[in-house]
């Protein structure tokens, strides 16, 4: 048996953030109408490292495409110098089962996390959006800010990090990025510094509390809300979740995994019917988005494994025309 092997390189040359945006969008559209299988991912705990493997299988129907994603989120491992998130994706052939490549999954869940919250910016923000705040410097922020410049106009941002020598690396690394991404990218000594401006406001930290409060947040505010997938985990607070529009990726995933949901629904603070919709229900037109320039809205993701296969897909059918990769046998 023949496997294409598609590397960190492969993935990050062979697909844009644009494109990736587009068929994050497609897969959301199909989730939301049925033409998915999305089993919630199964996670297994290693609580004496800190830490979780997750397992998510996909297929989708109109794409015809199948397989897993295997992730690990490990946030000691910063300490050690090494990526808190490490993943790997399989995909299968769909007419026969073959497993037909192997892509590091590292990077692509990177790409198609700050995809989604592309296409959630796109429909929810405001269109004159112009100023972002970052929670959390690691790669996540860097694939959030990347996609939301993509869809808005972006002249200033604000980065927020515990570690705040982490957000000046991120800082500059991100001022000579170009593109999309303007130069004005400056390092908020608090939480409040960060979001008192912000237009749209992107986490992506492991924090079991809120990041920022509801308080500093200026009116019409888009959230995007990635980092909390556990029950326990809280990024965003519970008055800012309460009063807001709350689109989700996923309304199944959404209740058994999304803390920022899950931890106000237990205080009585929301119930099922609080979710306004998923995002592929506003990107198919079948509900509005954003009605009007005083809402705050919320999206909140947890990660589904229809992005990751969505995305695989895209890359291997590129590979196969451009030799991209290498081939193994096994």
């Amino acid at each position: 048996m023949q496997l294409r092997v598609l590397s960190r390189e492969d993935v990050r040359q062979a697909v844009s953030m644009a494109e990736a945006i587009q068929i994050v969008e497609d897969a959301f559209i199909q989730l939301s109408s049925g033409k998915a299988v999305v089993p919630i991912r199964t996670p297994i705990d290693i609580p004496r490292h800190h830490g979780t493997i997750l397992f998510m299988p996909a297929y989708l129907s109109d794409s015809d495409a199948a397989g897993v994603k295997v992730v690990s989120v490990f946030p000691d491992n910063i300490r050690a110098g090494r990526p808190t998130i490490s993943a790997l994706v399989v995909i299968n052939d769909a007419t026969t089962g073959e497993p037909q490549a192997v892509l590091d999954g590292s990077y692509l869940t990177a790409l198609r996390t700050g995809a989604a919250s592309g296409v959630a910016t796109r429909w929810l923000s405001r269109k004159e959006s112009s100023i972002v705040a970052i929670f959390g410097a690691g790669t996540q922020g860097r694939t959030q800010l990347e996609a939301v410049c993509e869809v808005r106009n972006v002249y200033r941002v604000w980065v927020y990090d515990i570690a705040r020598e982490t957000a000046e690396l991120f800082a500059e690394e991100m001022k000579q990025r170009g593109g999309r991404i303007p130069a004005d990218v400056r390092v908020a000594a608090f939480p409040t510094e960060a979001v008192r401006e912000a237009d749209v406001i992107c986490t992506a930290t492991t924090s079991r509390k809120p990041v920022f409060s509801h308080k500093d947040l200026k009116t019409g505010v888009h959230i995007n809300g990635i980092g909390s997938f556990k029950p326990e985990m809280q990024e965003i607070d519970e008055i800012t979740a309460r009063s807001a529009l709350i689109v989700v990726d996923s309304r199944e995933a959404a209740w058994a995994e999304a803390g920022d949901l899950m931890i106000p629904r237990d205080k009585g603070l929301l119930n099922e019917n609080d979710i306004y919709a998923e995002i592929g229900e506003i990107a198919n037109r079948q509900k509005p988005g954003r009605v009007n320039d005083e809402q705050t809205t919320f999206f909140k993701a947890v990660g589904n494994a229809i992005q990751d296969i969505a995305v695989a897909s895209f890359l291997l059918k590129k590979a196969n025309r451009e030799g991209l990769g290498t081939i193994v046998e096994i």
